[in-house]
């Protein structure tokens, strides 16, 4: 027996667009009635106007906010709302009152004159939450708090996502064993290779070299090997490092050190005052670099100076919590597990990273770039929408 049907409910992003368009509508109506049908000069018209609107707009906003979403958080701040909305019904005023007449007789010249108001003060709404919301996100990412020990059978799991390595696996397994020598005689150690459906012998190799394999059946990407190894590891703490050791396996230390230090993620950085890039990438790849992080934009707030390094470490709990959750198979996983970070309220540092040359990419600069900024809006979308929206009783970073 079926219980009883639940009304659809709107998603976060249709539920904001609602919102939005019933306080413009309320915006427009109130100037419209008030200069049409009373007559009141087009200023004070607009301003009482703009008034009306602000509060319908915090009313309604709090009733529907998805504050899971970093962008939406400010309706937790009354004083970032009040600051945010005088600033944008100024605008509002000042647009409304230079290009509409005072006294309008039509009903045309004073819906144009709004129309670019609201434009105006849209923008700068969205930019003022951006500035307002950028302090508190970096700073929670630097608070580190005090938690029980991760669960886990090993003390470390390296993840080494592979696909077409069968040439250099073993070598790679090989030296992550001997630099993670002492870490294994002090609580154990595993490598975890995941085969991203290659074709030739990548998880045989992998295997006669001593590490533990993960077969995918078909190719899917990055992400999805990166994902598959995390959730399948069995480490109090899970590191994930690329196939090709452009990373010497050594930092591995340093990212563990981290983690047990107390952060929730522990990031490499090529871009860290302390790191040593020896392999000095080619031109376009470093200028398609910095533009991506600068696209990071869209979907992030914290200050993050590389968001594409191989080298990675987190909490068992933490890491199963964000790849439970991920859904971007390609290159841009690394920005989608940093925006649930940020979601979530988790601890995050950066620490420095030597980068060394390691010939054979499967990196494509071109058509994965492109790839990669497709995913970052995609990525946005589904946040809007609610989509890494935690159950409501499984608490976030801040409570756990």
């Amino acid at each position: 027996m079926t219980g009883p049907r639940r009304r659809p409910r709107l998603r976060p992003l249709r539920r904001f667009a609602a919102v939005s368009g019933v306080v413009t509508a309320i915006d427009v109506s109130v100037l419209l009635a008030l200069t049409q049908g009373a007559r009141v000069p087009v200023p004070a018209a607009d301003g009482a106007a703009v008034g009306v609107a602000s509060v319908a707009s915090w009313l309604l906003h709090r009733e529907v906010a998805s504050t899971g979403d970093p962008f939406t958080r400010w309706v937790e701040r009354p004083s970032a709302f009040v600051a945010t909305a005088v600033l944008a019904g100024a605008l509002d005023l000042a647009v409304v009152t230079v290009v509409a007449p005072a006294v309008p007789s039509r009903v045309g010249p004073v819906v144009r004159a709004k129309a670019l108001a609201l434009l105006v003060a849209g923008a700068a709404r969205v930019l003022a939450y951006r500035a307002i919301l950028v302090r508190p996100t970096r700073r929670g990412l630097a608070v580190r708090r005090s938690r029980a020990d991760p669960p886990g059978e090993l003390r470390l799991t390296v993840v080494v996502p592979a696909y077409g390595e069968a040439a250099r696996i073993a070598g790679t397994v090989r030296r992550l064993d001997e630099a993670l020598a002492g870490v294994d005689a002090e609580g154990g150690v595993e490598v975890l290779v995941v085969d991203d459906g290659s074709s030739d012998a990548t998880a045989t190799e992998a295997e006669a070299a001593g590490a533990r394999v993960l077969r995918l059946p078909v190719n899917q990407g990055k992400g999805a090997a990166v994902r598959a190894g995390v959730l399948a590891a069995r480490g109090r703490t899970v590191a994930f490092m690329d196939a090709d050791l452009s990373y010497p396996p050594d930092q591995v230390l340093r990212l563990l050190a981290g983690v047990e230090s107390g952060w929730d993620v522990v990031v490499g950085s090529r871009r860290h005052a302390g790191s040593v890039d020896v392999a000095r990438p080619g031109l376009v790849r470093s200028l398609s670099g910095r533009l991506f992080n600068l696209l990071t934009a869209v979907v992030l707030l914290g200050h993050y100076r590389d968001t594409q390094c191989g080298c990675k470490a987190f909490r068992s709990d933490v890491a199963r919590m964000l790849f439970s959750r991920t859904k971007l198979d390609g290159f841009a996983f690394d920005v989608e597990v940093f925006h649930l970070v940020e979601r979530y309220r988790l601890s995050l540092t950066e620490v420095p990273v030597t980068l060394v040359a390691a010939p054979g990419s499967t990196v494509r600069v071109g058509v994965d770039a492109l790839r990669m900024v497709g995913d970052l809006f995609r990525l946005r979308r589904w946040s809007g929408r609610g989509a890494y929206d935690l159950p409501v009783a499984e608490p976030h970073g801040a409570q756990h």
